[in-house]
């Protein structure tokens, strides 16, 4: 398949490479210049998506997919796919799509899940949204980047699917951090609490494979003195797209909200820019309650 893969970044170059490992025809595009021996390179992203099948993007928010958006979709052929794989604002990943189908295109908004590690790996969850027969036209695609994706529905329920799910994970790692926090403070050893909570009630993904505790659980980010595998920024940016989709909808979300504010501090005015998000147990640790 003719591909064009616009965002080179730390998550969209290994993408791309999976791609022509499997002999897809790619073409890439990157503002900063990136390239790579492994496929062709565009002069644009017009240039890039011309001719292609699929023209799949993964860029760092909604206004540059809007901007990158009017470049390409003109340029592209009757029938072709527009695919993101960004995490952006549910409506901004509305209103390409439904720029795209004007323009007689199918769209697929496809945020991703599984960090950098997954882009390399090829074991990437994509949350889907849009037209079915263009689901069926990227599935393949999917299998390559990715160990599974999940239709989920109409244009911007991907999106959705992100941000709701992300709500849930900086929440949750949240409450982990802060019960290993007062778990030190109470004199309960970190190991019986990890072997305790991993398997009651209190389990969760945060505690059970990406414990933030060093030295507790399978290997994670904690133990690695918090270099990010999921960066706290991109946390802060999920549950700041989840408050203003939460506006949007009129959705009651003060446990998301709260977790908003924590993070921002964490990364607007702490130590947590350029950490990964689970190093909110570290900043716990050396807090009390004033």
């Amino acid at each position: 398949m003719k591909i064009a893969f616009i965002g080179l970044g730390n998550m969209g170059l290994p993408m791309a490479l999976n791609l022509a490992r499997a002999g897809h025809d790619v073409t890439g595009f990157d503002v900063a210049g990136v390239t790579s021996d492994a496929f062709a390179s565009a002069g644009s992203a017009a240039e890039a998506a011309r001719g292609a099948a699929v023209v799949i993007t993964m860029l760092p928010n909604g206004d540059i997919l809007r901007a990158v958006a009017d470049e390409v979709i003109p340029a592209m052929d009757q029938g072709a796919v527009l695919l993101d794989c960004s995490t952006v604002d549910v409506a901004s990943a509305r209103d390409v799509a439904e720029r795209a189908r004007a323009a007689g295109l199918g769209a697929l908004d496809a945020p991703v899940s599984g960090g950098t590690g997954g882009a390399e790996a090829g074991t990437l969850t994509f949350m889907v949204g849009g037209d079915t027969d263009a689901f069926e036209t990227a599935k393949p695609l999917f299998e390559i980047m990715g160990q599974k994706a999940v239709h989920c529905g109409a244009s911007g329920n991907g999106q959705a699917a992100k941000i709701c799910n992300n709500m849930i994970l900086g929440i949750t790692m949240i409450g982990t951090c802060e019960a290993f926090a007062l778990a030190d403070k109470l004199g309960l050893d970190r190991q019986a609490m990890f072997d305790v909570v991993s398997t009651s009630s209190g389990q969760s993904w945060s505690m059970n494979t990406y414990c933030p505790a060093p030295g507790v659980g399978p290997k994670s980010p904690a133990d690695n003195d918090y270099k990010p595998g999921f960066a706290a920024d991109l946390m802060l940016k999920d549950l700041r797209l989840a408050q203003q989709a939460a506006e949007q909808a009129d959705a009651d979300t003060p446990l998301g909200a709260a977790a908003r504010d924590l993070y921002a501090a964490f990364v607007d005015t702490e130590d947590g820019a350029g950490r990964d998000f689970s190093a909110m147990l570290p900043r716990f640790e050396g807090r009390g309650r004033g």
